[in-house]
């Protein structure tokens, strides 16, 4: 068994032509770049056993070598993704059963007549590849890069294959995402936490790709820092994914929760004072500020324009071919994976960070709704737009933490507040300050609301 830990980053096909000319490629690469041909059959049974336990079986062929392959599902986010291999030399093209004994081969498929696994899809590419060296930190770090194109082929159907794949094979993972990042400086570069296996099944239905990333896992004593890391991967996992599916499918649900995603970012960022500076966030918030505001005006004028709506997909293609995205992405990984937000933090902030979760959130969430004001704004439910980055705050803390909080009907508090944060920005017209002010008290009448406000 051998551990692959890769990042695969979605390229135009004409950036693709090009790239192994990058300076950033040219200076690190040991030796020619070489092509090949790889022709890959996928296996599963009829209901997709396989892809339901989460475990991808081929055969490639590679000129004339044949390998059968069983790779599990692992862990991924921002395109980076490490996951357990294994591998098999075959003498002919067909899946050796006996290799998938109890050494791999996972115990929710125990009871599988594996003689019902057959050929299901296709995944048919070039791929040029060249081998990196250089020195971080005074370690040797290693890396392939591949550039990936062809074809993905279920039946009738098919999905392009152009994609750039950097697998570590000595040194830090973190290597791995500031070599994408210094790449994607000049190049668009979408990180994609799909694998071409999934794209093939994909392709037999399309909501088999999950476009949420693991859950954070939250606990009440764990420390702040730890909570926020946490929270940040899986909303940037979650944007990195909706993104992929919508660039697929163009179903306007996943492009609100895309912005969705970037908005409680952008909250979260924004929520924890001196644990998470200013300064050491701020190319993120620009970045992200800019984001919104583009999309969220767009997303605003669809809700009730079919045209807006359809002319939406060609919107985003065109922010993929830019380096906007891409770039932000990838940042945002860096950023996590160095957790640059505790460099140079104030001793307070070090405290901060430190603190168990459960304690700071609460007191976090009694700040926040003291500061909203609701008695003034049901006087002035005109003004309450200007409270949008507050609700965004307790919004965010409340979606991924709420269990934890304390708090006696946590759930109702967060649906409410939810609604709320949608009339705030919604177009002012007397309905709509009617509909505000009603809501405001019907907030104040919440349990939950009333323990925030002792």
């Amino acid at each position: 068994m051998a551990k692959e830990t890769e990042i695969k980053l979605r390229i135009s096909p004409a950036s693709l032509a090009t790239l192994h000319q990058h300076p950033v490629l040219a200076a690190r690469c040991v030796a020619p770049w070489q092509t090949r041909e790889l022709l890959n059959r996928y296996y599963d049974t009829a209901d997709f056993a396989l892809a339901n336990a989460q475990v991808a079986l081929r055969i490639r062929r590679d000129g004339e070598q044949l390998i059968q392959t069983l790779k599990s599902k692992g862990a991924s986010v921002a395109g980076l993704s490490e996951r357990n291999e294994w591998d098999w030399t075959l003498k002919s093209n067909r899946l050796v059963l006996s290799h998938l004994n109890d050494s791999c081969w996972p115990q929710s498929l125990a009871e599988l007549d594996k003689k019902q696994l057959k050929a299901v899809f296709s995944t048919d590419f070039k791929r040029q590849f060249a081998e990196l060296r250089w020195q971080r930190d005074g370690i040797e770090t290693v890396v392939e890069v591949a550039l990936d194109q062809g074809l993905v082929i279920a039946g009738q159907q098919q999905e392009d294959i152009c994609e750039v794949e950097l697998e570590l094979r000595a040194g830090d993972p973190a290597a791995l995402l500031e070599l994408a990042l210094e790449l994607a400086a000049d190049v668009a570069l979408m990180p994609c936490d799909i694998s071409k296996a999934e794209r093939g099944y994909r392709l037999f239905n399309a909501n088999s790709y999950s476009v949420a990333a693991a859950p954070a896992e939250l606990s009440t004593e764990m420390p702040l820092d730890e909570a926020f890391a946490a929270i940040a991967w899986q909303l940037l996992g979650n944007s990195q994914r909706l993104a992929e599916q919508y660039r697929f499918n163009g179903h306007w649900k996943l492009l609100e929760q895309w912005l969705q995603q970037l908005v409680s970012l952008r909250a979260l960022l924004a929520s924890l004072g001196h644990a998470v500076p200013r300064p050491s966030s701020n190319p993120l918030r620009t970045q992200l500020d800019a984001l919104i505001d583009d999309w969220r005006v767009r997303i605003l004028d669809g809700a009730d324009d079919q045209a807006v709506r359809e002319a939406a997909p060609l919107a985003f293609a065109n922010e993929l071919e830019n380096t906007r995205w891409g770039l932000f992405s990838l940042e945002m990984a860096v950023w996590l994976q160095n957790q640059a937000w505790q460099t140079k933090r104030s001793a307070r902030g070090t405290r901060q960070g430190a603190a168990a979760l459960q304690n700071w959130l609460l007191q976090f969430l009694k700040d926040e709704a003291q500061a909203l004001q609701v008695h003034r704004y049901m006087r002035q439910p005109e003004d309450i737009a200007e409270q949008a980055p507050r609700l965004e705050r307790l919004l965010v803390w409340l979606q991924a933490a709420r269990h934890i909080s304390g708090l006696v009907d946590s759930d109702r508090l967060f649906g409410s507040l939810r609604e709320l944060h949608t009339l705030v920005l919604q177009p002012l017209n007397a309905e709509n300050l009617v509909q505000r002010r009603e809501h405001l008290a019907s907030v104040l009448t919440l349990n939950a609301w009333k323990q925030l406000l002792r």
